[in-house]
């Protein structure tokens, strides 16, 4: 599947994208992707299958984003604590990113028609070295494009974003860039890898947990959180 799916929305999602944009709509909604694993046992498959699946309700998602006129997204893909998983599903993660990457780049015109960024946020050292060319080809195909924003976490922590948070201010301190008195909230918001960003006006998280999972702790001090029931995003 298309990472834009284009859908013919009924007359009843039209209706309901109608009401919604009479309040106030969200300009950063960030998504827990969870419960892949879950949905596939449920349904007596393969947990590729379950990953498979979830990416494709991603895909479904990201289009409603659109119609509904939200600005920026993001997704916490996967985890830095993901890779203690077994080998095979780590692989098999890692292959099926790999692949995506590159539907994406062969999608250039599509993402260039809707104006859309795309930035891996992330330790991208950890990830696999041709999973990395492809995110910074991906970045660089995308850069330009300011109408849309979507930030996919990956190999991400928050406690490892802030330890590189800090770890970037005490190099300013030691090279003589910045002194103590320069340290604040606005600094640590530019040495995070969200530093482009809004923070998020909501956290949705699928699958029932209840626990934000070592994401964007910093940036969700102040949100409306929303937990799903259902272990993947389901659609009227």
């Amino acid at each position: 599947m298309s990472w834009f799916e284009v859908q013919d929305l009924t007359w009843f999602q039209k209706l309901c994208i109608k009401i919604l944009q009479c309040g106030k709509i969200p300009e950063h909604v960030a998504f827990i992707l969870d419960g892949n694993r879950r949905y596939a046992k449920k349904l007596k498959t393969t947990v590729e299958a379950g990953h498979v699946s979830g990416f494709d309700t991603l895909s479904r998602t990201l289009d409603w984003c659109r119609h509904i006129g939200i600005k920026e997204v993001t997704v916490y893909t996967f985890s830095i604590e993901n890779f203690k998983r077994s080998k095979e599903e780590v692989n098999e993660l890692m292959a099926l990113a790999k692949n995506k990457f590159e539907e994406l780049l062969k999608e250039k015109e599509r993402v260039k028609e809707n104006g859309i960024r795309i930035k891996v946020i992330g330790n991208i050292s950890l990830l696999p070295e041709d999973l990395q060319r492809l995110i910074a080809r991906v970045d660089l195909m995308t850069a330009g494009n300011d109408r849309a924003i979507l930030n996919i976490a990956m190999a991400y922590t928050s406690k490892e974003e802030m330890t590189h948070a800090m770890e970037e201010i005490f190099w300013g301190t030691r090279e003589d860039l910045l002194v103590p008195s320069d340290v604040d909230d606005d600094l640590i918001n530019q040495c995070l890898y969200t530093w482009e960003s809004n923070h998020p006006d909501l956290l949705i998280r699928t699958s029932g947990e209840v626990r934000l999972s070592d994401f964007m702790l910093w940036q969700v001090f102040l949100i409306l959180l929303t937990y799903s029931s259902l272990h993947q995003l389901y659609y009227i």
